[in-house]
């Protein structure tokens, strides 16, 4: 933490519970959710931070929309340096002169004043990312979670900070019930765990998400290396129907065949011993020692081949994404036995 002599101010009072927050944030990414939240931590410490604060003013403008006068105005020291909090969004489409505005304030926070930059990390002014990270800002990481093991991760944090403990086939029958979207996976756990007085079990989230389910990557690859050609096609087709992103089918099921080559590999054992020792949670070996009952050394590795060959695919190398998909997803479930 820094005081009023560092480069950078805190804002309002500062005291043993509630420590000064400082002046200056990048909210980085593309992921709505995790960039809302953020914001909204900020503002909440800073209301903890600074007595009476409870109707603290918190401004937002979009950047890129914004003229160079409002800016000025905005990002100017306020007569009687009032607390308050700046929230500039979509900074990553900020025009040359809007950006020297932001740049200019970010190296001098306006007394009082706690200074957000919400940026994608893209864009035409991407190189602002480089300079607010340069002059000191806190950097909220808030990427979009596009690997199937993230959202899993995601997901066991939602449960985790409701004070509510699930096993890891709660949490993956959640993914695969609900979908991608973070609002209505982080939705959904809030729900659940309403609605079950925190006693969360695959039963229950059948119960409130059957027939409400996004077939996602994870039920397309978990029926490709279970060997059902015909049930891995069929859910291909409602995942794309939906509109689940190729790569994030890809993704689920190179997940899946690396899993049952890292298993396999490591023979049979206790889920629990083996853990540490493979990166992974006992559940998902315990689920991938089953699953590698239908596959050999051979098959394995080609099945290797043909999801490293999809990740290229999907990213550009495919004339026709889906039909890489569909071939892959029926060629893996062909390799198992």
């Amino acid at each position: 933490m820094c005081d009023r002599s560092d480069r950078h101010g805190t804002i309002g009072a500062v005291n043993a519970n509630n420590p000064a927050v400082e002046s200056l944030h990048l909210v980085l990414g593309d992921e709505e959710l995790l960039m809302d939240r953020a914001v909204a931590q900020i503002v909440a410490r800073v209301r903890a931070a600074a007595p009476g604060a409870e109707d603290l003013p918190v401004t937002k403008l979009r950047t890129g929309d914004a003229s160079a006068p409002e800016l000025l105005e905005l990002l100017s020291p306020s007569l009687f340096a009032e607390d308050r909090v700046v929230v500039l969004e979509a900074a990553a489409e900020a025009g040359k002169d809007a950006v020297a505005l932001v740049l200019d304030a970010a190296s001098d926070p306006p007394e009082g004043a706690v200074l957000v930059i919400m940026h994608s990390g893209g864009g035409r002014a991407k190189a602002m990312v480089g300079a607010l990270q340069k002059a000191g800002a806190v950097t909220h990481e808030c990427a979009k979670l596009t690997k199937p093991a993230e959202r899993v991760d995601f997901v066991r944090r939602e449960f985790s900070a409701a004070g509510v403990r699930v096993g890891g086939d709660v949490v993956e029958a959640v993914v695969e019930a609900v979908g991608s979207e973070l609002r209505e996976l982080a939705a959904a756990c809030s729900q659940l765990v309403a609605d079950t007085g925190g006693k969360v079990d695959v039963a229950a989230v059948g119960r409130y998400y059957s027939g409400k389910a996004e077939v996602s990557g994870f039920d397309v690859a978990d029926r490709a290396v279970a060997g059902d050609r015909p049930g891995a096609l069929e859910a291909l087709r409602w995942a794309m129907h939906r509109g689940v992103p190729h790569v994030l089918l890809a993704d689920a099921l190179a997940d899946a065949v690396r899993t049952i080559a890292l298993v396999g590999s490591a023979g049979r054992g206790d889920p629990f011993a083996m853990a540490s020792e493979l990166g992974m949670p006992p559940w998902k070996i315990k689920k991938a020692q089953a699953q590698a009952r239908g596959w050999t050394g051979q098959s394995i590795g080609r099945a290797l081949c043909v999801v490293s060959q999809l990740n290229a695919d999907v990213k550009g190398q495919a004339a026709d994404a889906d039909y890489a998909v569909e071939n892959a997803v029926s060629v893996v479930a062909g390799l198992s036995n």
